[in-house]
């Protein structure tokens, strides 16, 4: 009697799962029948957005001596080089930090200065060793080269900083004067997140 009790509850558990699978697989049938249409043409406008953007002609950025820089690139967007001879860095700039961007080349801070502004301009890159690794290795006075599409800027590094990712006051926006701060995660080898930043600080050369 016992044993024909839990046969029947087992029996009946298993039906209710066989239901609940059905419904299952009936409301996502549902779903797609009624919004696959919609979901289909939504990537088709995303893919169409992307394939565009990837596309589109940069407009090059026109530097004016008395107005400055004018045609600013659309975020996103390569503008220009970076070229750091000393450890062998070749790499396209882009505006803006996303982290698509920074697997690309590296990341301009929308919140600094271009290149022949005048001011701070704030660069960040991932430390792969084709990108950053080898910041340990720069000393004062070796030389950053920007490669703009409008010109190209020399910079000197003077000094080079380990900071926490809060000290934000350590890479300060300024317009007095033209200082280039290229920043990377430290330590170099970090597996997971970094919570520390190696930033190099080079001044203009006139």
């Amino acid at each position: 009697m016992h044993n024909k009790i839990i046969g029947k509850t087992i029996k009946a558990t298993i039906s209710k799962i066989i239901v609940a699978l059905f419904i299952t697989i009936a409301i996502v049938l549902s779903i797609y029948l009624f919004l696959g249409a919609r979901i289909k043409e939504v990537m088709s406008i995303a893919s169409k957005v992307a394939i565009d953007s990837e596309n589109k002609e940069i407009e090059p950025i026109v530097i004016d001596d008395n107005e400055g820089l004018t045609n600013y690139p659309e975020y996103g967007t390569q503008y220009a080089t970076i070229e750091i001879p000393s450890i062998n860095v070749n790499l396209p700039v882009y505006f803006g930090d996303t982290l698509d961007i920074l697997k690309k080349g590296v990341g301009h801070s929308a919140g600094s200065y271009f290149p022949g502004e005048g001011g701070s301009i704030v660069y960040m890159g991932h430390n792969f060793p084709t990108f950053f690794r080898r910041f340990s290795e720069l000393k004062k006075g070796d030389e950053i080269t920007i490669k703009a599409t409008y010109g190209e800027y020399k910079y000197k590094i003077y000094d080079m900083q380990i900071i926490k990712e809060t000290e934000t006051e350590k890479i300060p926006i300024q317009d007095e004067e033209e200082i280039l701060m290229v920043y990377t995660c430290y330590p170099f080898n970090n597996i997971g997140y970094a919570t520390q930043r190696y930033v190099v600080y080079a001044k203009l050369e006139k």
